[in-house]
């Protein structure tokens, strides 16, 4: 909505100021003769650069990444699909055995959270932060903690 106007300011407008003195100008035009380029900037949406720059990361990872690590990776992704289908189906299907949810979903995340300290442990950039710790030792830890982790979900299940 609009402001009103009071009376005194609909009734007196302002006067326009008159022009005091006039001045000629005189403008001066250069040509250039080179020929001039446009050159396009890629846009971060532009799917020609995003789809090169995702095959530019996946061409580093399959040539510097070891196979024991690829192995790791695809484990931890397939761990990501099985509890996102459990936590899918319990959404879907329902919770009636709300253990039996919970245990499974707890023994992905689990899974999941000791592969990746496995896969953290045993990547040969990371040996400056783990002198102590061998290959063997990280691998022994990885399978006593996933029997742990596992003895506790199998019995929460009841």
């Amino acid at each position: 909505m609009a402001p009103k106007k009071s009376a005194a300011a609909a009734s007196n407008p302002a006067p326009a100021p008159a022009p005091t003195t006039s001045t000629t100008t005189t403008t001066t035009t250069t040509t250039n003769t080179a020929p001039s380029v446009a050159v396009a900037k890629p846009s971060a949406s532009d799917p020609q650069s995003i789809n090169q720059v995702s095959w530019n990361i996946v061409e580093h990872y399959q040539k510097t990444t070891p196979q024991r690590t690829k192995l790791l990776d695809v484990f931890m992704a397939f761990l990501v699909v099985v509890g996102g289908l459990q936590f899918a189906y319990c959404i879907l299907a329902g919770n009636y055995p709300f253990n039996a949810f919970l245990s499974g979903f707890s023994a992905t995340v689990g899974q999941f959270v000791l592969t990746a300290s496995l896969r953290i442990q045993t990547t040969e950039a990371n040996k400056a932060e783990f002198p102590s710790v061998s290959p063997e030792r990280a691998f022994a830890d990885y399978v006593v903690g996933s029997l742990i982790l596992h003895f506790f979900c199998v019995n929460f299940i009841n």
